[in-house]
């Protein structure tokens, strides 16, 4: 493996079955994790605290064996040909903004192969110590593999396919945009999906509805501000997505995140478990107590916390989508989160309120048996009263 930014002249590019390969790999990391946080899962109670250290061990040490094994089968053969080829095509790309923090993906993947492979040339003793301890060492690079790599694959995968040419004339493509901006404003113009082509162009797909028919297609720019523009169109998507750059890997929120190496859930309690603390007690300080689990802060947050933090996260990814609609879908649910903030405070004080009555539920509320009593299961039955007999009646 040479890491260098360089790919070597007679390296070769990886065929179709290579591509499949580095996707399947991907796949099989996704399998791994979801068997792991099952196993792990059985690990903690129900708040999601670890009472099985050991079986929790195993489980990871489990993980970290599978990911190697996973990576030796599907792409060990084919990382280097991938990161090659990868970097050939971001050579041909236009300048972007992203393709310097590509280049720098497709570095750190030559490093963790590389790390990978030394691995993989020096193996401890099965089921040693040592063994888990290399494994434990390797699966962050290969949690970057399965995370990254497909902008390597969608890099290599475009090395050699088709470049957009616009279908429409000048002229054309003035008078589609018109009709387009037309429908827009009417409320004819359907969006139906959208993705950035490996060059940074933003490309939307819509449905232009004009006298009850359809007609799809492709604008290029924000279309929630004036300046984009009709590129093309089409009978239907499939036609569409054959004649247009294909979708380049999307971005992220925050670049540090990794689906496979996730940080332990902090424990909590759930609404429900709340709310039955308060039905099933008997003082004042029980309910508040609930309502206080609810709005407290730290480390084991409560859910009126949790979700506070939910819309202010969804409020930054609106942000970073960098459209007009979604700064202004920001400004909302920032604005959400503030007064989420200002009924946590009175929560919390209405709590505290609660707690310092030091009352409890007064006993005319008094429980009724939802259920009769049965008998014992060797016992006879107490036989029923004697009924007064004709004769008697009709005295």
């Amino acid at each position: 493996m040479t890491p260098a930014n360089s790919p070597a002249p007679d390296s070769p590019l990886p065929t179709a079955s290579a591509l499949a390969k580095a996707r399947d790999f991907r796949l099989r990391m996704a399998v791994i994790d979801c068997e792991t946080d099952a196993a792990l899962d059985r690990t903690r109670d129900r708040h999601g605290r670890t009472v099985h250290a050991d079986a929790a061990a195993a489980a990871r040490a489990h993980r970290d064996k599978a990911a190697l094994e996973a990576y030796t089968t599907h792409l060990a053969p084919h990382a280097e040909a991938l990161l090659d080829a990868a970097r050939l095509a971001l050579d041909e790309l236009p300048p972007a903004r992203h393709l310097t923090g590509w280049r720098a993906v497709l570095d750190d993947l030559a490093s963790s192969a590389a790390d990978i492979c030394r691995g993989l040339d020096r193996p401890a003793a099965p089921g040693s110590p040592a063994e888990r301890a290399q494994h434990a060492a390797l699966w962050p690079h290969l949690t970057a593999w399965a995370d990254h790599s497909p902008i390597a694959s969608n890099l290599a995968d475009q090395r050699d396919g088709q470049h957009h040419k616009a279908p429409l004339t000048d002229k054309e493509q003035q008078q589609w945009t018109d009709r387009a901006r037309a429908a827009q404003t009417r409320g004819a113009l359907e969006l139906t999906e959208s993705w950035y082509a490996a060059d940074g162009q933003p490309i939307t797909l819509a449905y232009l509805v004009e006298d009850d028919d359809s007609t799809v297609v492709a604008l290029r720019g924000d279309p929630g501000v004036p300046g984009w523009q009709v590129i093309g169109h089409f009978a239907h998507e499939y036609e569409a997505g054959k004649a247009l750059p294909a979708p380049a890997p999307p971005g992220v929120l925050r670049s540090d995140i990794s689906r496979f190496n996730r940080p332990a859930s902090a424990p909590e309690l759930s609404l429900q478990d709340l709310i039955r603390d308060v039905v099933e007690g008997h003082s004042a300080g029980d309910a508040s107590n609930a309502l206080l689990g609810a709005v407290q802060r730290g480390y084991a947050a409560g859910p009126m916390v949790r979700l506070q933090e939910l819309l202010e996260t969804s409020s930054q990814f609106a942000s970073a989508l960098e459209t007009v609609q979604g700064r202004q879908i920001a400004a909302r649910l920032s604005a959400l989160g503030w007064q989420i903030e200002f009924i946590t405070r009175e929560v919390e004080e209405a709590a505290e309120d609660l707690g310092a009555t030091v009352a409890v539920l007064p006993p005319h509320r008094t429980p009724v048996l939802r259920t009769r009593p049965r008998p014992a299961v060797d016992t006879t039955p107490p036989a029923p009263p004697l009924r007064a007999s004709m004769t008697a009646r009709h005295r």
